[in-house]
């Protein structure tokens, strides 16, 4: 797992020193590369939160029967939120400005 932060602390830095690399006019590919790269990242991680979360509450299902229907409206309620989050993210990493200023 440590090589998975390393490479998602690499990719960080890549994204923050975009803006420098453009100063001189030259770097202005690589500014639409990272919302792209932001973008997949964004989508990526909303994956992998809403697959974990799904995989614990089908266990704990699993586990207590009973309460099932109060997990599965908890999972609902955090799926969503996740997923807003990550339309959200995906509309700031876009670039898209809907009011036109």
């Amino acid at each position: 797992m440590s090589r998975m932060k390393t490479v998602l602390v690499g990719m960080a830095a890549f994204l923050a020193a975009t803006p420098v690399m453009a100063q001189d006019g030259s770097g202005s590919v690589l500014i639409e590369f990272s919302g792209a790269l932001g973008t997949g990242l964004v989508v990526i991680g909303a994956a992998l939160g809403i697959s974990k979360l799904a995989s614990a509450a089908l266990e704990s299902m699993a586990r207590q029967p009973e309460v099932a229907g109060s997990i599965q409206t908890a999972m609902i309620i955090a799926a969503a939120l996740i997923e807003g989050f990550t339309f959200y993210a995906i509309f700031v990493c876009s670039g898209q400005n809907p009011w036109g200023t």
